[in-house]
């Protein structure tokens, strides 16, 4: 396994405690079809992620980014290896082992068009049992967190395509997960709606201490969010490098140090892709 460090040495606003990974892959592969028609879409793929950090995964597309997400989430089943969620401060001795205490937050915000900003976040609520004079209070509240406090009674159509982002954030946080899956969420978004969005997200997560697995096609995206990168080769996906982002925060994306590691990673990347042939 490849690790590269940024030159740029400072301490890291969201350090994870020593504890036994929030998110942990061990020799994880995934195969779907059979016979000659079978793709191998992930190949031996371990890889940990500490309570409460935010890892960033890149890749050529194909190298089974998304695919690893749905694992996490338990959408999908490895062919071979071990997916398990310790989920911190849960359980007798601080953890529990196999759970799913998963979020999962896509590109496209999936609204439901007939019911109010309020109406989507309410019904992750109600999908846990939460009562309903408990669910609208909650509700307020995220509404909050995301700057749309006022905007919970406004349909889909009437947000813009970052409101719309915030709302699917909101309802992402309602189930109260430990562990965010984030894929490409801010990849459809002009560039200065995904900026601010940018420092929403790390707001909202470093106040939550969440674990994050975040899938971007954009490296300085990366390295602007994450506490690491990882790079996964061409399929299938197997993990070939590991990037420490110690750059301080609050980070701007067009920031010197966040560029001078961005260019790291996309010259690893490039030989990723020249190697594959692509």
């Amino acid at each position: 396994m490849v690790r590269q460090v940024s030159s740029v040495t400072v301490t890291d606003r969201r350090a994870a405690p020593a504890a036994a990974a929030s998110v942990r892959l061990t020799g994880v592969s995934k195969v779907f079809g059979r016979g000659g028609s079978a793709v191998r879409a992930l190949d031996q793929v371990s890889l940990e992620v500490a309570p409460g950090e935010f890892a960033c995964l890149i890749g050529a597309s194909g190298c089974g980014k998304s695919t690893l997400l749905s694992l996490v989430a338990g959408l999908e089943r490895p062919t071979a290896g071990e997916v398990s969620i310790v989920e911190a401060g849960r359980g007798e001795e601080g953890g529990r082992e196999g759970g799913r205490g998963v979020a999962f937050m896509f590109q496209e915000p999936a609204l439901f068009p007939w019911l109010t900003a309020a109406g989507n976040i309410e019904l992750a609520l109600r999908a846990r049992g939460t009562g309903k004079a408990e669910r609208r209070q909650r509700t307020a509240e995220l509404l909050e967190t995301v700057h749309l406090g006022g905007f919970g009674g406004r349909r889909p159509h009437e947000l813009s395509g970052g409101m719309r982002q915030r709302v699917a954030l909101a309802r992402a946080l309602a189930q109260d997960a430990d562990v965010l899956l984030m894929d490409e969420p801010f990849g459809a978004l002009d560039a200065m709606t995904r900026d601010v969005l940018h420092d929403e997200i790390d707001r909202i997560c470093a106040d939550r201490q969440l674990t994050v697995l975040f899938v971007t096609h954009n490296v300085r995206e990366a390295v602007r969010l994450g506490d690491r990168v990882v790079v996964l080769s061409s399929r299938p996906g197997r993990v070939i490098g590991e990037f420490a982002v110690l750059i301080e925060r609050p980070r701007r994306i067009d920031s010197a140090p966040v560029a001078e590691l961005a260019a790291r990673i996309t010259d690893r990347l490039r030989e990723e892709m020249s190697r594959d042939g692509q």
